[in-house]
């Protein structure tokens, strides 16, 4: 797209450069989407936090964010309650929680799997925010990223 200040005439014509650029401005905005990491409960009460995860993950695309949410996917093949397999659930997503723009904490209770991925988001200086089990939320807590 053409964003010359100037007409086929060369006459200065700076309405359709700001428009165009402001356009394109727009376009860019709403086509980015950020991974965000959803960070909530999955031991104990599996099938109410396997629940619950899903709608914090709808919550985030409806936020135009990509939600990056391991413990919906390992569990597929990975048992919980093998310990070798639960810990290499858990440092598959630290991985994937590297590649996050953002950590979205949902709950009030903080497992222990949930402390780790609060670290490691610590460590990396991100963004870190804070949710109620409503989606509402409550603390943001703002890294370098």
């Amino acid at each position: 797209m053409n964003r010359n200040k100037y007409n086929a005439e060369m006459y200065h014509d700076p309405t359709p450069y700001e428009a165009i650029k402001n356009i394109t401005a727009e376009g860019a905005k709403k086509k980015y989407k950020p991974l965000v990491y959803i960070c909530s409960p999955y031991a104990g009460d599996i099938k109410h936090n396997v629940i619950k995860a899903r709608e914090y993950s709808k919550y985030a695309m409806q936020k135009n964010a990509i939600p990056i949410t391991p413990h919906l996917l390992y569990p597929q093949f990975l048992d919980d309650s093998n310990q070798s397999e639960r810990e290499a659930g858990l440092s598959a997503g630290l991985v994937l929680l590297t590649l996050c723009r953002e950590v979205w904490v949902f709950g009030k209770k903080l497992s222990s799997g949930m402390k780790a991925e609060i670290r490691k988001a610590n460590g990396r200086n991100m963004t870190i925010r804070f949710f109620t089990e409503q989606c509402e939320e409550v603390s943001k807590i703002c890294g370098n990223r």
